[in-house]
């Protein structure tokens, strides 16, 4: 056999995926497992592809115009994709080519039938499986049909479904190849498709089935409905049998047709159960071999399974690594955090370091074990009440856990500490005084910390670095973990709480703490929305400097400035905001992305928005109109108590709440704002590091280092051995899967995922529920904006986005409300939302995707809830 454009089946494993593709290696390996029968067969290589590609002159050039082509002009992507198609298909095999292939069917016997299959480089890989992207040709006869339907697969790799899903993940249409499966055809009773894990909640522990009568391409291509099976711990647990009225047959001559099914075995099942559960067994001895859960093909011949596909199921959201298999819970970080994106692996390792509480790692997300509280009946109640404050929808998802019995069985002796305000936190707060100078102290004390890391660090590089760091994150770590400081915001968000229960007892208003709160003193995230107002203040008198601001194209634009008429004074107020603030970005939490310091230009949309919206000193009345709006609240409020039974009682009460929430709710920002300015000086100290790594030829470009995680990095910095390229690349796709993944806010053990669902009332239909976090109710234009960069804000519109974190902030100045998919009543968005006065409601599922661009919505800050117009 011609060992370089053909390869029998059983010579191939995942070694040989570069020159058999994706599905050929895995069938090749299919084919040792014991116990798996895989029809026989062999694979035309990538070689072969090449030759045809080399041979079909207009190919590459077709190639380099679709590589460049707007991934938004379809119609160019179709013409030019169907143009490379007709060039593969037009060019014929050549002759040593076509006597290999002809030579391995002779080995088969005249009359033989073939499944002609294509087997792409770019498919079954662990983050894309190109599933259903490129074409099969079933029961075909005869080597001049083989070799015809070969053709036609190379042409595949180019339709237009598999060059968009090329493009949506990252693949280069130049490096992927072709080559193509010919195996001898199955005639199966039943065929189907076996899921090793849920694909719908994630769960690893039950197994589905589709299963069908005929061949499976009836199933794939939607003509009939399957029976459904759902298989768990060794039983069938639930069935739905269809009603099958047609099924894929094959043709005695060759090609497929369709066949009614006779009235009688319309609603005969396709698979009994023992059926079902030897295909199981079969799928968990595959999914074992290959280490993650499988979408596998089969067919039922002669009451035996042959495995004719099986890929990753890549949608999975991936489950957090354990030492041990009891049963886990685990709560989302990036829900608390208002940062859903995925990490790369310094940002989510960085993070472990230097949080409170021990996290996990999946998905490029990092998450909570809350399974130890969970078991302590005193530890599930604060657990759930705190949850439930936080994120309604987060602690539905765990009650919805807690629901299975067993799942969480309950610990002997209750858990040491088991209450507090999030989890993994230590118990209630004791009581404080209401004095600023509280916050103040606080204050000061994160400020010298701060100056002590900047002068300590300056010095230090190579391994005295990393001998220095792991002191920072224990400091670090000191900080987020000071007694006092939890107790000043714990104080802020119970005097919040106590506000809107009492006054809505008391006085039946909903929500009346989000009107006390406005312009809060002491909010360094609403203040900094503020003051790039101020900045537009300095820039809008300069009409150059106006006019150069918006051409700016690259990072190196205050150097310039400084030459135009007003230009020193306009780049040392964007200076002095970089100076306080520059430490922000969006998704800050994660140390490897850009900083405002790193990219100032991203700051300039917002100051020229602000130049042409706004009016000389519009923070200082915005400020002062928020503070009078809150203190005429607080005198109606304190009046209309005192009116009530009891009530000069009720209003000294209300008053030392008042007086409370305004002292201390302001610190609720501070911290977060603490963390991130660490974070940078520790970042700038990691790039030193990194340019010095990379001056000594042991990595290849500074933001490599992004892709290790610390750990790694200290060790590459000690040993000096260069980083393999590889892992990065790897790392590089690993990342893009990740951020094409949905986190769940609760995840198990077994890889459910629950997201949480609203249960309550009052919800009109048709309307999108969330949680109230800023009262008052305001109608406008919409504006969806998934990056801060592309935000296009005109005064009066909602912004709707998938989460906000501080560094959007400056943009709450334009807008008239907020909508966001995740977050809660004390989270960022929510407590800026409140102090400037907009109505919000957060927690809002498939938002971005519900609300379109452009439409007048109508948000109910108060009660929680969108209301989408005509």
């Amino acid at each position: 056999m011609n060992q370089q454009y053909v390869w029998s089946l059983h010579e191939v494993d995942e070694t040989r995926a570069a020159t058999v593709g994706g599905k050929a290696a895995h069938l090749g390996t299919l084919s040792r497992i014991e116990g798996i029968r895989v029809p026989a067969g062999f694979c035309v290589t990538t070689e072969a592809f090449r030759r045809i590609v080399a041979q079909a002159p207009p190919v590459g050039d077709l190639l380099d115009r679709l590589s460049h082509a707007d991934p938004d002009d379809r119609e160019a992507v179709r013409t030019l994709s169907a143009q490379i198609r007709r060039a593969i298909e037009e060019t014929a095999v050549p002759d040593d080519v076509a006597a290999a292939i002809t030579r391995a069917l002779a080995r088969s016997g005249e009359g033989t039938a073939y499944a002609v299959r294509s087997s792409a480089t770019a498919e079954d890989l662990p983050t894309a499986s190109f599933a259903g992207q490129h074409d099969t040709y079933l029961n075909v006869v005869g080597p001049t049909a083989v070799l015809r339907h070969i053709s036609r697969c190379w042409a595949s790799l180019f339709t237009e479904r598999a060059v968009a899903y090329r493009r949506r993940n990252g693949i280069d249409h130049r490096t992927v190849h072709m080559a193509v499966v010919v195996q001898h055809m199955a005639f199966p009773k039943a065929s189907g498709v076996l899921f090793t894990a849920d694909p719908v909640t994630g769960n690893r522990k039950a197994a589905t089935i589709d299963a069908g009568f005929g061949l499976g391409e009836a199933l794939v291509s939607g003509l009939v409905n399957p029976d459904v099976l759902t298989v768990r711990d060794g039983r069938v647990v639930a069935r739905k049998t269809a009603a099958k009225q047609r099924i894929l047959t094959a043709r005695p001559a060759g090609g497929t047709h369709e066949v009614a099914v006779r009235p009688q075995q319309q609603e005969q099942p396709a698979l009994t159960d023992a059926q079902a559960l030897r295909l199981v067994e079969l799928g968990r001895r595959i999914e074992a071999h290959f280490g993650r859960p499988q979408d596998i093909e089969w067919c039922l011949v002669d009451d035996g399974f042959r495995i004719v596909q099986s890929r990753p199921i890549t949608t999975l959201f991936p489950v957090p690594q354990s030492d041990d298999r009891d049963n886990r819970v685990y709560v989302s970080v990036g829900h608390a955090q208002m940062m859903t994106d995925a990490m790369k692996p310094l940002g989510f390792s960085m993070w472990q370091l230097t949080a409170m509480v021990p996290m996990h790692e999946a998905g490029g997300r990092l998450f909570v074990d809350v399974t130890r509280r969970l078991a302590s009946p005193a530890g599930r109640a604060a657990l759930l009440d705190a949850l439930g404050k936080g994120d309604p929808l987060v602690r539905d998802a765990v009650e919805t856990v807690l629901d299975r019995d067993g799942f969480v069985p309950p610990l002997p002796q209750p858990v040491p500490g088991a209450g507090g305000p999030h989890p993994g936190g230590g118990g209630a707060p004791e009581p404080i005084e209401t004095d600023p100078a509280i916050v103040a102290e606080l204050i000061e004390r994160s400020r010298a910390s701060l100056a002590a890391l900047e002068r300590d660090i300056r010095t230090k590089s190579g391994p005295a670095l990393f001998d220095f760091l792991p002191e920072a994150f224990e400091e670090h770590k000191r900080l987020l973990s000071d007694p006092l400081s939890i107790q000043v915001i714990m104080a802020g968000m119970e005097a919040t709480w106590w506000l809107n229960d009492k006054l809505e007892e008391w006085l039946g208003e909903k929500n009346a703490a989000d009107t006390l709160t406005l312009s809060a003193p002491g909010n360094v995230t609403s203040q900094m929305g503020l003051a790039l107002l101020d900045v537009a203040d300095v820039v809008r008198p300069l009409p150059e400097v106006v006019s150069y601001l918006h051409d700016v194209q690259d990072e190196g634009f205050l150097d310039q400035l400084a030459k135009l008429p007003g230009g020193p004074e306009a780049r040392d107020a964007i200076e002095a905001y970089l100076d306080r603030y520059g430490m922000r970005c969006v998704g800050e939490i994660d140390i490897t992305r850009p900083r405002w310091r790193e990219r100032p230009a991203t700051l300039v949309p917002v100051i020229l928005d602000h130049v042409r919206t706004f009016e000389r000193g519009a923070a200082e009345r915005r400020f002062e109109l928020g503070r009078q709006k809150a203190h005429r609240k607080e005198q109606d409020v304190l009046a209309r108590l005192r009116a009530l039974p009891d009530g000069d009682r009720k209003a000294d009460e209300t008053q030392r709440m008042i007086d409370r929430v305004r002292t201390f709710i302001g610190y609720r920002e501070y911290p977060k704002y603490a963390i991130v300015s660490r974070y940078f000086v520790y970042k700038q100290a990691l790039m030193k590091e990194a340019e010095r790594l990379v001056e000594a030829g042991v990595l290849g470009e500074p933001e490599d280092v992004f892709h290790l995680t610390f750990q790694e990095l200290d060790d590459v910095v000690r040993s000096g051995r260069p980083v393999d390229p590889r892992l990065v690349r790897q790392r590089k796709e690993v990342f893009r899967a990740h951020q094409a993944l949905t986190p769940p806010r609760v995840l198990t053990s077994e890889g459910e995922a629950l997201t949480g669902s609203y249960r309550r009332e009052g919800v009109p239909a048709g309307a999108l529920a969330g949680v109230a976090v800023s009262a008052g109710t305001v109608e406008g234009r919409a504006r969806v904006v998934l990056d801060m960069a592309d935000a296009d804000l005109e005064p009066g519109d909602i912004l709707v986005t998938a989460f906000t974190d501080p560094s959007w902030s400056p943009l709450f100045v334009r807008i008239a409300g907020l909508v966001t998919e995740v977050g809660g009543l004390m989270t960022h968005g929510a407590v800026i939302a409140r102090e400037y006065g907009l109505p919000a409601v957060v927690g809002v599922e498939r938002a971005t995707r519900l609300i379109r661009d452009g439409q007048r919505i109508r948000v109910h800050g108060t009660d929680g809830y969108i209301e989408i117009l005509p």
